[in-house]
């Protein structure tokens, strides 16, 4: 069997775009919460193909996919290790491998996978050791009490607050109080801005009562000596990683002990065999793994369920819930939830295939943020886009709240 060809279906996800009557380029609100998907198809010269995703600026990455085809095409698919290492030498002499050549390697070897597994008439879960579970636990969003009722009606037991401001302590308090202890609880502090972190750990104290399951990126990714900082100052696991891939960009979070928990994005982390080392040497260090999937799509959200389903230190899957209506319908068949979990594909390969006439519908127009809003920096300052900033108003974070009840 040798490879033919790759295939790009590139779209776009959420909001449409709105352009003001006149203008030639769409407003900047017009895209709040848009994004972009990108599939991937490798084909044989046997008619066999595989699905794959890519992410880490999927526009760009669809056209560094057009110099790897030249790199795999006329290849053997099944060799998927010896690919993926042909793949990062030719791209070395652009730099170090950073999301863009990483996303664009990850959607190949995960169509790669499929192909072996279609081959052979298996799941990828059992090309890979075979597994330890036959679903796999998600979580999900929210940052109100109705949108927690949502996900608790759907059998989730676990939920995720984004924290933009100090005073979402406050918010985080009462969806703790509201869920109850035996759901989970966790807390994004993702920026832009990030934050400080002298600010990442008073939150992370405040927070402290709230038991939280972890406390994702408290301070910029690559701020690792501030990770540390906030590593010893707070008693919450931390978790990070979604923006490195390969195991060289993981290596310093594991090595150094700065996370309880590890995030590897699925469509950029370098891959399926990527992922499963990153899992092994947190094996290692007594680190669970708990792969990001906020803006990913349905292909990567499958291949996730493969490599969660046959690591030792699995934690739990992140899901969009509530996400764009039109997600289930461009991919056959659509993962379902059920009692707070997702149940492994059984079926050859991957288990899922892209519908490209329903992706055809979304043509891909814009991925960057143009405006990220005022509401997520400090008052006066977003036009000036900092990159980190300290909170205002720490005074009201680090004195106690005025008992409601007194008189």
């Amino acid at each position: 069997m040798k490879i033919t060809k790759i295939t790009t279906h590139l779209m776009q996800v959420g909001p449409r775009p709105k352009p003001t009557p006149g203008a030639e380029a769409p407003t900047k609100e017009s895209f709040r919460g848009s994004r972009n998907w990108l599939f991937v198809k490798v084909h044989t010269d046997e008619g066999l193909y595989g699905v794959g995703e890519c992410s880490g600026w999927p526009r760009a990455i669809a056209a560094a996919l057009l110099d790897l085809e030249q790199v795999i095409v006329g290849q053997d698919p099944a060799h998927i290790d010896r690919l993926w290492a042909k793949m990062h030498t030719a791209i070395m002499g652009h730099g170090l491998t950073g999301t863009v050549g990483s996303g664009a390697m990850t959607g190949i070897e995960m169509a790669l996978w499929d192909i072996k597994g279609k081959a052979l008439g298996q799941p990828v879960w059992n090309l890979l050791g075979g597994r330890f579970r036959d679903r796999i636990p998600v979580y999900g969003h929210a940052r109100t009490t109705e949108a927690a009722d949502r996900l608790m009606q759907r059998g989730y037991r676990a939920l995720k607050v984004g924290v933009i401001t100090l005073e979402d302590v406050d918010l985080v308090l009462r969806l703790r109080e509201h869920v109850g202890q035996d759901v989970d609880v966790m807390i994004d502090a993702h920026g832009p801005p990030w934050w400080t972190a002298a600010d990442a750990i008073a939150l992370g104290r405040a927070l402290e009562p709230a038991n939280l399951l972890f406390f994702e990126d408290p301070v910029a990714p690559e701020n690792l000596d501030a990770l540390a900082r906030v590593r010893d100052a707070v008693d919450i696991p931390l978790a990070a990683g979604e923006r490195v891939s390969t195991i060289w960009g993981i290596r310093p979070y594991i090595e150094r002990g700065l996370v309880d928990v590890i995030q590897p994005d699925t469509g950029r982390a370098g891959g399926i065999t990527q992922m499963r080392k990153m899992a092994a040497m947190a094996e290692a260090h007594y680190i669970t793994m708990a792969p990001h999937s906020g803006s990913l799509g349905p292909v990567a959200e499958y291949a996730a369920l493969h490599v969660m389903a046959t690591i030792p230190n699995a934690l739990m899957l992140e899901r969009v819930e509530f996400d764009w209506e039109g997600r289930g319908d461009v991919i056959t068949p659509a993962p379902v939830v059920e009692d707070g979990h997702i149940r492994v594909p059984d079926t050859p390969g991957l288990g899922v295939d892209i519908v490209e006439d329903e992706i055809a519908r979304y043509p891909a127009s814009l991925n960057v943020i143009l405006d990220p809003g005022e509401k997520h920096y400090q008052p006066g300052t977003a036009d000036g886009y900092p990159y980190f900033q300290t909170r205002y108003r720490r005074s009201r974070l680090l004195s106690p709240a005025p008992d409601k009840n007194a008189e």
